[in-house]
């Protein structure tokens, strides 16, 4: 059985995309309890967000650490023990099979949870034949998810519009995560495969990743609050 949700507000996942971790924090208080699950990625991570990863963790919001590792097998290994020390809920490597087992080896028994990525969803086909791949995204998705599932991993983050796909390979008990959520009539910016919040839910994605909707929004908390809206509406 796919995993249950204690609190349908975390399906959502706001992305700190902002430069300080005083604008996080900021934006943190701004959103209040209505958003009980945040993402970090590099840019807040180098500036201090590893330290806010731990604290959010303490208040009782979740963290999703997108840090996408990719590097030798022991090296991630050593990498991925070092952050279950953080107590994040998420962490993503990129979904190469060495490390993915290498990931898997240094998470060990902790409760993290790894997410492999697979194409990443600023990418169309023609971006991966500049990278030289001889695969479609679609192909490469479908390849990399198959790939996720043996290695061991507990999810997959991929574009909404590859939901379908990921969920016939990986079957109902891990994870999707959808970033590249536009909701309806906000720029798609430099994302190419997008989807509304109610169409990821609907096609069976289980967290949506939302930045710049939200955190550019006038006011983002009403912002939050009608992306959340549309996931309970959908789900």
């Amino acid at each position: 059985m796919m995993q249950k949700l204690n609190d349908v507000r975390d399906r959502l996942i706001v992305a700190l995309d902002v430069p300080t971790v005083w604008d996080a924090y900021r934006l943190v208080s701004t959103l209040g309890d209505g958003v009980t699950f945040y993402k970090i990625g590099y840019r807040l991570a180098f500036a201090g967000g590893l330290d806010l990863a731990r604290q959010l963790v303490a208040e009782g919001k979740k963290v999703f650490l997108d840090l996408k590792l990719h590097d030798i097998g022991n090296t991630v290994t050593e990498g991925v023990d070092s952050l279950t020390k953080l107590g994040v809920t998420f962490l993503t490597v990129h979904a190469y099979p060495q490390t993915m087992r290498g990931a898997v080896e240094g998470r060990g028994d902790a409760a993290l949870k790894l997410l492999a990525v697979t194409a990443l969803t600023s990418y169309d086909d023609g971006d991966l034949r500049d990278a030289g791949y001889g695969l479609a995204v679609r192909d490469l998705v479908r390849l990399r998810a198959e790939q996720a599932r043996t290695a061991g991993i507990d999810g997959i983050v991929c574009s909404a519009a590859e939901t379908e796909i990921v969920r016939e390979v990986i079957g109902p008990d891990m994870l999707i995560v959808t970033p590249g959520i536009r909701p309806s009539g906000s720029a798609a910016g430099d994302q190419k495969r997008t989807l509304t919040p109610a169409e990821a839910i609907r096609v069976g994605a289980d967290h949506l990743v939302v930045g710049r909707p939200i955190i550019r929004a006038a006011d983002p908390r009403a912002a939050a609050g009608a992306v959340m809206d549309e996931i309970v509406a959908a789900s």
